[in-house]
Order: structure tokens, then C-alpha cells, then sequence
């Protein structure tokens, strides 16, 4: 039945702006909220809101949807409720239905579960992308959805900790942009409106630690055109009909903003005026806590409409709902929003709803018959999806499928990391139904599990591995504690070890783990005649970046997400009965070079005698130009900091010359070091005077042409440990750190990869104690300290530091052992058994390679290094024994009557809190670069 006195619009055309329905400002101003609701069922609140304030626009999420019957008897009653009080249009009713782990709506029965958005592109295929969105769109549009919040535009310029993930399609931008045009085409064909996000981008945030700190973006709006905006302008090029703006901060050369969707600058300016978008904008829901608790939710409110956001979204307290709407009426009425801006709003909102809405489709949803309909196309097309997305990047020694290398009799081992079931999910589901197996529940192997829901999630991978082939599996998980004694033992006992990873890059203790199980599996080789260690297989589940680059992992499979259907398809993958075929996306497959159209310059091997006191002159020039009051990279460098002179390692270096003045216009040094067989780009170096000229550009391709051509190079990197001048790309300049990495990526370096390292320094040695809580915790380890030199200890901390694949730990090492009157190595070891836990180099300014420590040369203090840290995998307290080593090396240092303590390079990820508690400060900082030799080409 029609409200007394609406006409019920069962057209396309929406309802004229000139109706005078709309001159009811409440009604009008209701049409720019999207709000949400707890219960999976119609609340009174939700009900108060679209009858009594004219709400226009609803987002459901997992909370609310509990399967396809249910939701779609939720929707009709709200879009009932809504044209029973006289709502000249049906509600939008929006949802996140990403595919992968981001799923809103699940029914086992009736919707399909498709690979998340960088699972899809791992296909490769347009065309699958767009009948994966028509399918999702089509089960949506059949429970009463009329809105999709997506397609996701994100480019992941930065893979590490970045929170997206796997919902971006990934890091190159025109390839983001083609598959965000499929999806956008798949949704709008099954009837639904879209909406891109996150405006401007979330895929390179930088997180400042607190809730109330808002992620930033750094980049310039200059560098977020080039790339991060090509998917958002194409979309709007195509017919996106919403956008989310996100609530990110900006702060850059030209923008400073606080929260990315309250700024005229960004919504106003950027999106509309620039890219050209006059469609309908979506706010980041205002109940954020670094928004509500910066500026408040009724500011907020104002701010985002002036702004130039249509919709407000408001996801789900009922009194901030209340808030926000007040909040608008009063900034109407006090004349701070003017009606000729909500009127521009409602025009968008109304539009919108044309392409995807009528009352007659709102009040008719196809429902359960239309799925069952579906149903059988779409689970051949997940099954095709999956298929095709799977991706085996690396099988070196030809582990699969697992009967190549196993007969059933033989045991196989997964390890798994505890983490959260999926929140749409058939295991999440049962946790909310309390449906979990009893305690002391056993698998059909015979082992006993725990029954913490993160090991759950991966108990049927076990299980299905098992039953296809028709042999034993134990399952067990491994956390923060890292490979622990059970674990040694059932790696002893099984014939092939799986192990999964999810997010190693964020979750650094899964690298570790994986690392030391690898590490374990090559030191035993698998009985009979052939000698061969014991069979490895990796699979992330997640981000292909947790391994995609280390040749190390022999054999390396993505899946891209951990549903059940994507572990289904594992599963087929590790028996044989499917061969994947998908591949990794963006840069991390095309393997893209720059194509240079440039100036080629005579590049000439450095001749010491010839040029040390030119590159002495070059130094000193390129270290004058920086900031006064930022300390050089170069301060205390000479040409003979660069020759190391050591038998293991092997270095050539690089320059061009002024032939006529014998002056260098550039240097570039390269070493190799034999123990890791690393190729390292030590230091790139061009005159202030001659930049932009290639030279750079023509030391760098003689010097990665000379190192490629040396064959036994595995592996690449920017920046060297010894000598420390550059340990990577330096990042104390922000400007200059973006100008690099462009540039270096430029040259074929993923500098998506990047390690944050840098190097701290201890001053006021003399005066200096160490905080009372490390102390206290230094005397209850179970843990003995020693300070040793010399030869005659090499035999067990060569082994010890056999743990690290770092670049130059070994060479630091050596030299130490053999300087035994300037140079220590101090062990951490088990009182029991002597087993080296941990060692740290100690050097003095007098070492024989202390020429290498440029910042050692300070002078107005003594000063030491402590260098190299190695903590075995099996330590579970990392940071605690490593403060106890830096402890007794500052003691050490202390009685020598030292000034101050260099630790020359220390890894950004994890330790820096720890470093900093005793009193380091950070000296320079530094992105460390590095690669498979296999993924460098030859420059031509």
C-alpha cells in the first residue's frame, strides 16, 4: 500500500528535484546519511531513523546478515518500512562484498565465494574479473542489495603493513585500473550502483601508532596523479556512480589535511574539479575514534558536507546517529550549509538511485528462487576462479604435487599460524552459534588439537590433505615463540613439511619461524641413495609478498585468501588433481623496466691510485650539500672507506670521469660477498653539479651488467653492511627518500619490498646507567654472558650465525675473530649445555676495519660499535636477549672509556622500541632494497 499522498515511483527516472516533496529540508537533509544498525533484524532505532528523520541510505555488514533467507526478508522489511512512511524513493542499501576474506553476506548454500580482488588479477583475466562481479552482483541484487561498495582502487605502492592487502588488485597502477573497470562493468550489469574506494588511496599509509593517529599520506598530490589516482580517474571515466573518500590524513608539498574526507581541498577541489566526478561522495564513518575524538561527530558532520560529501556515514551508535543529524539541521538553519548545497546532494543521491532502484524492484526481491536459479553457473565459475587464481610461483626441486616425492605410508607435517576465522565464514559462524567440537576433540589422524578458533581455521586443510592422499598428516600451530622443541621433533619425524603463512610481512615472527623450519629441513638430508633435504613447501594464504622474492623458499604457492574454498583448491593443488595457473600480479610478474632514452657515458673501473684523491674531492662535495643541521650519510668518509680489501668479498668499482681534469663526475662501488653470494650496490654518487645527466643511470647499468655477468650472483641489494656507509635507500629526508625510490624503481629495484633499517647511536657513555626494569630482567635470565677473541672460538659462532642470511654478518665476523686486540664477540649461551643463543660483534676505532665505520670517526668522542646481532630462531624473548648482549657490550665499551656506542645497523621492523629504552637514538635511517638475481635483467 502507497502512503497517503506520495506518488510510488516505479520508473527509472527519479523523483524531479522540482517535486515539491523535496521542499521538506528534514526529508531532504535525511537523503545524505548512510547509517548502520546492530541485530539481524528490523530495531527500533533503525526504524526511528528512517521513519521519524527520512534516513535514505542503509549499510548492512556481517553483523546483521546471518544467511541469503535472512537478509532478504531484513531488507524488504526496511525498504517496507521506508514506503509505508512515505519515502518518495526506495532506500539505498549498501554492502562490503569484496570476495576473499571480505564478505558480508555468507550462506554456504546459496552464495558463491570467488578469490579476493588480488586473487582475480593473479588470473590474469579482465574477462573473469567482470563475470565474478556480475555474479556477485547478481546473488546481491537477488536478496534486495542494491548498492556495492566497491570495486576497491587502491594501488599497494608500499606492501609492507599496509592493512589492505590482498583487496587491492595490486601495485601497478594501470593494472589496478583495468580490473577495477571489469568489476565496475560485472556490478552495474547485475543491476547494482558501485562505489570506488578509498579515495585518494589507501595503499601506501603510514601509521603513526596511536587509535587517536590518523594513517597519512605522504606522497605529493603530483606523485598520487601518476599512480594512485589512475584507477579512481578511470573509474570516473566509465560511470562509477559513488566514491569513498577515506578518513586518512595528508601531509605533503601543497596539502596538509587532517582527515582526508572533512577537506574542500580533497573532495571539493581534487575529486571533483580535478578528476571531474559530480557523482555521489561517501564520508569514512565519522565514529572513528581519531575522528570523533579530534574534531567530534556534529563537526565532523558540517565539515564533511561543506567539503562537498553527499553521504555522511555513520555506521552504528544509535545516539552519534542522533548527534550527527542534529548536527546538520543546525548548520543548515545557523546558515553554515546553505540549501543550495544540500540540494546539489540530493540531486546526486536521487540520481544514483535511479540506475539501481525502483519500488517495484525494492518492494520484489528475487530471493531464494532467483539463487537457486544461479546457483549452479556460479559454483562452476568459482570453481574456475579459483583455479585459475591459484598461483605456484617457484617449485624448484619439484615438490608437487606431494606423490611425486611421497608414498601414503610416509607422514607430512603442516604448521599453521593461529589467526582469525574470516568474519563470514562457516567457522565464524559456528563460533556464534557455540558449534565448536568439545574439548578433547581428536582428528580423524589421531592427534589431539587445540581448539583456540586460529587453529581451527585450518583444521579441515589438514583433514582434506589427508583424506586425498590416503595418508597420515599431523597439524599443529606455531606462534610468536617460535620453533619450539614439539616442533623439531615432528619436523624429525615427517617425511615433507607445509607451512602456512599469512601476512609474514606484517606478522614477522611467521618469516622467522618459516626461515628456521627451512633452515632445519636442508641440514637433514632424506634417506636412501638420493642425498637431498628434507621436502619444504610454503603457502601464504594472504599477501604473495611474504616470500615472493626470497629464492630461498624453493617451492612457494599463493592462494590469496583463506576461505574455505580457496583451501579446497589447495589442497587439489598439493595431491595433483589441479594444475593452477595463475601468476603473480602487477610488478611483482611484469617485471616492468624503464625504457631510457638516455645520455650513455664512458664508465671506467676505479683505479685507486689514479682516483682516490678525485672521490676524496667528490665526497667532500656531495656531503657539503646537505642540510646544515642534518648530519651526512658521508661525515667522516674517504676513498678508502669504500676499499675493503677482504678476501670474501669481491669488489669492483665504478666512475665517470672528467678526463681532462681528472676530476669524477660520479662513483659507483659493488661487492660481492661470497658467503651469501649477494650482489650489493654499495653507494651510487654523482656531482651536485652533473645530476640528471644519466650518469647515475650509466654507473648503475655498468655496475649491475658486471655483476650479472658474474653468474654465481643469487641475489641483489641496495645498500651495503660493510662498509656502512649506505646501508639502503637513506629516508631522513622524506623528499629526497620518495625522489630515490622513483628513481630506483626506475631501474628495475622493487622498492614496494623495501626493509626499514637504520643505524643508533649511545652518547654520554661516561654518565649513562642502565634502566633499572633491563637490569632486573638482565639477572633472572636463564642466561650466561661472555666476552671472548680470537681464532680459537671461530668453530662455534660460525655455526651460531649460519641462522642469518644477512649480507656482511659473516664478513664482520671473520674480521673480528681475527682482530682479537681491537675487537670482541660476546655470546649469550644455555648455563646447561653451552648452546650460543646470541652473539654481538664488539669493534673499537682501532679495528683494522673500523675505516669502514665512517660514523666511528667523531671527533669529539670515542666511540665504539656493537655490531651484528644473531639470535637463534629457537629464542622466544628476541628483544630481551638482544637488550641483554647491548648491555654487557656497553659495559664493555664503558671500561675502555668510550663517549658513545654505534650500533651500525639495526633492523626497523621490531627493535627499535627496545634499542631506544636504554637510551639510543636513531643516527640515520635507511629502506633496504633487495631481489632474486633472477628478477634483475641485464640493463640495455
Amino acid at each position: 500500500m502507497v502512503a497517503s499522498g506520495v506518488k510510488m515511483n516505479n520508473s527509472l527516472t527519479p523523483v524531479s528535484m522540482d517535486s515539491s516533496v523535496w521542499d521538506d529540508m528534514d526529508r531532504a537533509m535525511g537523503q545524505m546519511f548512510i547509517m548502520g544498525f546492530d541485530g539481524t533484524e528490523v530495531t527500533p532505532q533503525i526504524r526511528i531513523l528512517i521513519e521519524k528523520h527520512h534516513l535514505g541510505t542503509i549499510l548492512l555488514t556481517a553483523k546483521n546478515l546471518k544467511s541469503a533467507e535472512q537478509t532478504t526478508k531484513l531488507v524488504l522489511d526496511l525498504q517496507t518500512i521506508a514506503h509505508d512512511a512515505g519515502h518518495p524513493v526506495p532506500l539505498a542499501i549498501g554492502l562490503d562484498q569484496e570476495n576473499g576474506g571480505v564478505n558480508s553476506l555468507f550462506d554456504e548454500t546459496f552464495i558463491r565465494q570467488f578469490p579476493s580482488a588480488m586473487g582475480v588479477a593473479a588470473t590474469g583475466s579482465t574477462e573473469m574479473a567482470y563475470d565474478i562481479a556480475k555474479a556477485t552482483g547478481q546473488e546481491l541484487s537477488a536478496v534486495g542489495i542494491n548498492w556495492i561498495m566497491g570495486p576497491c582502487l587502491d594501488v599497494l605502492t608500499n606492501v609492507k603493513n599496509q592493512p589492505l592487502g590482498v583487496r587491492s588488485m595490486g601495485d601497478d597502477p594501470e593494472e589496478v585500473s583495468k580490473f577495477g573497470v571489469a568489476f565496475m562493468k560485472g556490478y552495474k550489469d547485475a543491476g547494482l550502483a558501485t562505489c570506488g574506494k578509498h579515495f585518494p588511496s589507501y595503499g601506501n599509509l603510514e601509521f603513526l601508532g596511536s587509535s587517536l593517529d590518523v594513517p597519512i599520506i605522504t606522497d605529493s598530490l603530483e606523485a598520487l596523479s601518476l599512480s594512485a589516482l589512475v584507477p579512481f580517474r578511470n573509474a570516473i571515466l566509465h560511470g562509477v556512480e559513488g566514491m569513498m573518500v577515506g578518513g586518512c590524513a595528508m601531509s605533503s608539498a601543497g596539502v596538509n589535511v587532517m582527515h582526508a574526507c572533512l577537506s574542500e581541498q580533497v573532495v571539493d577541489n581534487l575529486l571533483r574539479v580535478d578528476l571531474g566526478f559530480d557523482g555521489v561522495v561517501m564520508s569514512e564513518c565519522l565514529e572513528m575514534e581519531a575522528l570523533s575524538q579530534n574534531i567530534g561527530v556534529g563537526g565532523g558532520t558540517v565539515m564533511a558536507v561543506n567539503a562537498g560529501c553527499d553521504l555522511v556515514l555513520l555506521c552504528r551508535l544509535f545516539s552519534v546517529q542522533q548527534e550527527a543529524i542534529k548536527y546538520l539541521k543546525l548548520g543548515y538553519e545557523d546558515g553554515a550549509i546553505s540549501g543550495d548545497r544540500i540540494r546539489k546532494s540530493l540531486r546526486r543521491v536521487l540520481d544514483l538511485k535511479a540506475t539501481c532502484t525502483t519500488w517495484e524492484k525494492a518492494l520484489n526481491p528475487p530471493g531464494i528462487l532467483s539463487l537457486s536459479s544461479l546457483q549452479p553457473s556460479h559454483t562452476r565459475l568459482s570453481a574456475e576462479a579459483y583455479s585459475a587464481s591459484i598461483t605456484v610461483v617457484r617449485d624448484k626441486d619439484r615438490l608437487l604435487p606431494l606423490s611425486n616425492i611421497l608414498n601414503s605410508e610416509e607422514e607430512v607435517l603442516l604448521l599453521t599460524p593461529l589467526v582469525k576465522p574470516l568474519p563470514a565464514s562457516a567457522l565464524s559462524k559456528g563460533l556464534a552459534a557455540g558449534s565448536i567440537l568439545s574439548p578433547g576433540s581428536t582428528t580423524p589422524w589421531g592427534k589431539s588439537v587445540s581448539l583456540m578458533s586460529g587453529e581451527n581455521v585450518f583444521r579441515e586443510l589438514g583433514r582434506s590433505i589427508a583424506r586425498k592422499r590416503k595418508g597420515r598428516v599431523l597439524h599443529t600451530s606455531y606462534t610468536a615463540h617460535g620453533v619450539r622443541p614439539s616442533h623439531e621433533n615432528l619436523i624429525n619425524r615427517s617425511s615433507a613439511i607445509i607451512i602456512v603463512t599469512a601476512d609474514a610481512n606484517q606478522n614477522l615472527y611467521q618469516n622467522g619461524f618459516t626461515k628456521h623450519a627451512a633452515m632445519i629441513c636442508k641440514s637433514q638430508l632424506m634417506p636412501g641413495a638420493e642425498r637431498r633435504e628434507k621436502p619444504m613447501v610454503v603457502v601464504s594464504v594472504s599477501s604473495p609478498y611474504d616470500f615472493a622474492l626470497d629464492n630461498s623458499i624453493g617451492t612457494y604457492v599463493c592462494t590469496y585468501d583463506f576461505t574455505e574454498t580457496a583451501l579446497q583448491t589447495l589442497v587439489e593443488v598439493l595431491i595433483g588433481d589441479l594444475s593452477p595457473t595463475g601468476g603473480l600480479p602487477g610488478t611483482l610478474s611484469q617485471n616492468q623496466r624503464h625504457q631510457h632514452t638516455k645520455q650513455h657515458w664512458l664508465v671506467e673501473t676505479f683505479d685507486e691510485e689514479r682516483d682516490a684523491k678525485a672521490l676524496d674531492d667528490l665526497l667532500q662535495t656531495v656531503e657539503q650539500e646537505g642540510p646544515v643541521n642534518q648530519r651526512s650519510e658521508l661525515f667522516g668518509c674517504s676513498s678508502s672507506t669504500f676499499l675493503l680489501h677482504n678476501s670474501g668479498i669481491e669488489e669492483s668499482h665504478y666512475v665517470v670521469r672528467n678526463s681532462s681534469t681528472r676530476s669524477l663526475l660520479g662513483f659507483c662501488c659493488t661487492y660481492y660477498f661470497k658467503s651469501t653470494a649477494t650482489g650489493v650496490v654499495g653507494a651510487i654518487l654523482v656531482d651536485p653539479d652533473r645530476r640528471k645527466l644519466s650518469i647515475g643511470y650509466s654507473l648503475h647499468s655498468k655496475a649491475i651488467k658486471n655483476l650479472l655477468h658474474r653468474g654465481s650472483v643469487k641475489r641483489f641489494q641496495l645498500g651495503s653492511k660493510i662498509p656502512g656507509v649506505f646501508l639502503g635507500i637513506p629516508t631522513n629526508n622524506n623528499v629526497e627518500r620518495k625522489r630515490l625510490r622513483r628513481w630506483f624503481g626506475s631501474m628495475g629495484w622493487n622498492t614496494a619490498m623495501s626493509r626499514p633499517v637504520c643505524s643508533m647511536i649511545l652518547k654520554g657513555l661516561p654518565t649513562w646507567s642502565a634502566p633499572e626494569k633491563i637490569s632486573r630482567s638482565m639477572q633472572h635470565a636463564e642466561v650466561e654472558f661472555e666476552l671472548v677473541h680470537g681464532r680459537q672460538y671461530a668453530e662455534s659462532i660460525l655455526e651460531h650465525i649460519k641462522t642469518s642470511s644477512r649480507q656482511g654478518v659473516t664478513e664482520v665476523y671473520q674480521l673480528a675473530l681475527a682482530d682479537h686486540s681491537s675487537c670482541g664477540v660476546i655470546r649469550a649461551k644455555k648455563p646447561k649445555d653451552g648452546t650460543v643463543l646470541g652473539t654481538v660483534v664488539l669493534c673499537s676505532p682501532g679495528a683494522s676495519w673500523a675505516e669502514a665505520l665512517p660514523a666511528l670517526k667523531d671527533t669529539n668522542d670515542i666511540t665504539w660499535a656493537i655490531s651484528s646481532p644473531v639470535i637463534s630462531p629457537s629464542v622466544g624473548e628476541y628483544s630481551t636477549l638482544l637488550q641483554g648482549l647491548i648491555l654487557l657490550g656497553i659495559r664493555q665499551v664503558k671500561q675502555q672509556q668510550a663517549d658513545a656506542v654505534l650500533l651500525d645497523c639495526v633492523d626497523g621492523d621490531g627493535h627499535f622500541d627496545s634499542l631506544s629504552a636504554m637510551g639510543f637514538t636513531v643516527l640515520h635511517s635507511f629502506e633496504e632494497v633487495s631481489c632474486d638475481a633472477d628478477s634483475m635483467s641485464v640493463p640495455t
